[in-house]
């Protein structure tokens, strides 16, 4: 997969992470510079420093979660099931929800969870202690011992039936567990996502995504010693509103590489400002044809692409992963169309619309307004983007919308 080592315009900045002290070590023409630090911005412009924190260290072991219970599947413990929807899911899907319900009912116990899954599956296919096994390990308890009702009362703490919100405005935790569980199962090449965003009062303000497989450098440089560096697999995405999105790997946590430098890389969308030279994602369910004017054709072999062809990147499984694409500018445009047989689920979207607008690009309905993430007074756990969702690097946002607006008044 190619697509996977395509590199953005050199657009990086670079923060060692070791301890807590800002200290400038080396500045170069292509905006590198490297100090200590816990975060990559001070605490003081982080209004949700805290809350940011605990996200990213329950997001880490999430992935060491996955790791480690993908491994198990792929030596034969038969840990893959089907949701009614027919959509794989696998143990680590519930355990991951367990895990975060747990740590952040734990600190946050006043925050609510809006989440994927809830425990009915498991409870009527008594396959919670394979549950409980995944995340006995992972979760943080002192001496107590995980139980069967704590794990599952965790996983139906993010359930639809677990909390009514109202008009009022409202703070709240959304949880995507494994976003592309088609590419969990897939194997190491196919990307998925641990996704987790704060909202407060209708904003996005925090995000956090970990992707145990994502391959190729973090940067955008090719200087032969920050490719050695960066060069690796997993990354671990973070954004908080005012602050930027960055990336650093997840070497440490997946014991990939122990010597491999831990440091925060701020990530930013492409510069594609011409719409032949962009790169596409759209959803497996939908077809090119189905979502841009006829004429405009797409190829998915980005070598021998033609001269008025647009390039559509086979990239991965889930929408957040596409999400992850953009915000890393390893894509230029992921869009989806609306359908009335399918609703849109805020967990697909919440997280990946803050770490693509801190990247820079652009996220908005067809219409070109602004996606309304409360706009499910009841549960928050839904969305109603008009025509569809486009997400963007930002320059092209307009005439990707043009293109939609000609689309829909032929069709």
């Amino acid at each position: 997969m190619g697509l996977l080592h395509h590199c953005s315009p050199d657009h990086a900045v670079r923060f060692l992470i070791p301890g807590c002290v800002v200290m400038p070590l080396r500045y170069s023409s292509s905006r590198f510079f490297t100090v200590r630090s816990c975060f990559p911005f001070p605490s003081q412009r982080a209004k949700y420093h805290r809350e940011l924190e605990a996200a990213v260290d329950v997001v880490e072991r999430a992935c060491r979660l996955c790791v480690d219970v993908k491994r198990s599947l792929l030596s034969g413990d038969g840990r893959i099931l089907e949701k009614n929807d027919q959509t794989p899911v696998t143990v680590a899907d519930f355990g991951v929800q367990a895990l975060i319900s747990l740590e952040l009912g734990k600190l946050f116990p006043s925050i609510p969870l809006v989440a994927e899954e809830d425990s009915a599956f498991l409870r009527s296919n008594n396959l919670a202690d394979l549950v409980v096994d995944a995340v006995t390990d992972k979760a943080r308890f002192g001496d107590k011992k995980l139980t069967r009702d704590d794990v599952l009362g965790a996983i139906d703490r993010g359930g639809k039936d677990a909390f009514t919100f109202g008009a009022n405005p409202a703070t709240y935790w959304v949880l995507d567990p494994i976003d592309g569980t088609r590419g969990f199962l897939k194997g190491c090449e196919a990307l998925y996502v641990v996704g987790l965003a704060l909202v407060v009062e209708g904003e996005i303000v925090l995000g956090v995504m970990g992707c145990p497989n994502w391959q190729g450098d973090l940067s955008s440089t090719k200087a032969q010693e920050d490719k050695n560096e960066s060069s690796g697999r997993g990354i671990i995405m973070v954004s908080h509103i005012g602050c930027g999105t960055w990336i650093k790997r997840l070497s440490n946590t997946l014991d990939i590489s122990p010597n491999m430098p831990d440091y925060w890389i701020r990530s930013f969308v492409d510069q594609c400002c011409f719409v032949h030279e962009a790169r596409f994602c759209i959803p497996e369910s939908q077809t090119w044809e189905s979502l841009l004017p006829s004429d405009v054709k797409a190829s998915a072999d980005g070598i021998s692409i033609a001269e008025k062809e647009f390039l559509l990147l086979p990239t991965c499984c889930g929408s957040l992963c596409k999400y992850l694409m953009v915000a890393t500018g390893r894509a230029s445009v992921f869009f989806l169309q609306a359908r009335s047989e399918k609703t849109i689920k805020v967990w697909d979207h919440a997280v990946g619309v803050l770490c693509v607008q801190e990247a820079g690009g652009k996220v908005t309905d067809w219409n070109g307004s602004e996606l309304d993430i409360a706009v499910d007074q009841i549960g928050r756990r839904v969305i109603f983007p008009s025509g569809g969702i486009l997400v963007s690097s930002g320059g092209l946002h307009d005439q990707i919308l043009e293109m939609i607006s000609f689309r829909l008044s032929v069709s």
